[in-house]
């Protein structure tokens, strides 16, 4: 059984988390980045998958222990709400990113009294925004968010003011920090790269 301090280069080996500093990733948004997670890929690892649940449990039992209800983000952070809630014993939903334009049209998928106290599960915190937005889907259905439970945040200046802005509580189990130390300890990376990817985390917007 692999130890949660180890989870970051779990995520390395398994390919989850990708470091390329001299060849930077284009996000989504447009956004230049010398790594690129994909936590899906832990669902077909048993024993990753096992350990980052557990990692979660207990960071929620740590930081949100009345919670009541597990909420996964569509769809990246549905399979590991579904597990952390079959370990708690807790009622689940997700969150669509948009409401279904068809039949009842709900964005919510499951239910929950009003009141209900309910913590997010997100694979990944970058700028925080897709997570941020599932939080007021969430309030709006009547649910008191306890805040974001998350496997990996790249701890950017620009999603934690989004979180400190909407006093909107996170914690992740692992963090940019843990995994460039692990890229370096596993030589998945050298020395000389630590700059570059630091001057990164610092300051991503120069690199678009």
């Amino acid at each position: 059984m692999i130890s949660k301090e180890t989870i970051p280069e779990e995520l390395l080996r398994i390919g989850a988390v990708n470091v390329r500093p001299k060849e930077p990733y284009t996000w989504t948004s447009g956004m230049k980045s010398p790594i690129y997670c994909d936590n899906r890929l832990t669902m077909s690892y048993p024993v990753v998958r096992e350990q980052i649940v557990t990692a979660l449990v207990e960071l929620i039992m740590k930081y949100y222990p009345e919670v009541e209800v597990i909420a996964g983000t569509a769809t990246a952070g549905i399979p590991h709400a579904a597990w952390v809630a079959d370990r708690l014993t807790l009622p689940m939903v997700y969150i669509r990113g948009e409401a279904k334009k068809h039949g009842t049209g709900k964005q919510i998928e499951g239910t929950f009294n009003s009141g209900a106290k309910l913590v997010v599960i997100e694979d990944l915190i970058s700028t925080g925004q897709s997570v941020i937005d599932a939080v007021s889907v969430a309030k709006n259905q009547g649910a008191e968010v306890l805040g974001v439970a998350a496997i990996f945040t790249y701890e950017l200046s620009l999603g934690k003011s989004a979180f400190d802005d909407l006093n909107i509580e996170n914690h992740a189990v692992t963090n940019y920090t843990s995994l460039v130390q692990a890229a370096l300890r596993t030589g998945v990376i050298e020395q000389d790269d630590l700059e570059t990817l630091e001057k990164w985390n610092k300051n991503p917007e120069t690199w678009s």
